[in-house]
């Protein structure tokens, strides 16, 4: 069994080395992220529920990718700029790193292997979608596109994994995030 994923080390957007760790007895919402997405409005959904729900334990932490359609192609400081000023994002953000193929970073291959598969709301086949456009998963396990979604319990056990259009407004996420925030810590 790999690492857990409170140990893989990773990078604030700002350098700074930390990990998932840091947030021992929090949940955590993990979220490749992406500046040039038909989806990136979903930082605005992102940072009103990381504002309602810290108090209660939640943590979004957002790790900008660029392999889906190259809609991150920006620098860590580019980035943070942006989501500072387009969507006020005050959740930790961290640095650019790859969420599928061989050099996918540590982190997404334990997310992966705890959760090898997303769940879609109700009516949604993002899949589907994604191979009307000529899209294809190379593995089924892939990520499938940005703002994919891994919810982390307060004891660091990957129990959920959200297809990319599933929003915080969707029953699925929210009730999986409050169930988590209920749970005992």
């Amino acid at each position: 069994m790999s690492q857990p994923v409170y140990d893989i080390p990773v990078r604030r957007i700002d350098g700074e080395e930390t990990s998932i760790g840091a947030y021992r007895g929090k949940v955590v919402l993990v979220v490749n992220v992406a500046s040039a997405c038909g989806l990136t409005p979903q930082y605005e959904g992102l940072e009103k529920l990381y504002e309602e729900k810290q108090a209660d334990g939640l943590v979004v932490a957002g790790f900008p990718a660029n392999e889906f359609g190259a809609q991150e192609p920006g620098t860590n400081e580019e980035i943070a700029a942006f989501c500072t000023s387009k969507f006020s994002v005050k959740f930790p953000m961290f640095e650019k790193i790859v969420v599928k193929g061989p050099s996918q970073h540590p982190l997404y291959q334990r997310l992966i292997e705890e959760q090898p598969q997303a769940q879609e709301k109700p009516g949604s086949d993002f899949r589907a979608k994604l191979a009307g456009y000529g899209i294809k998963q190379d593995n089924p396990t892939d990520v499938l596109w940005n703002f994919e979604k891994f919810l982390i319990s307060k004891d660091g056990k990957v129990v959920g994994r959200f297809a990319p259009d599933t929003t915080t407004d969707d029953a699925l996420l929210k009730d999986a995030i409050e169930r988590e925030l209920r749970a005992p810590g």
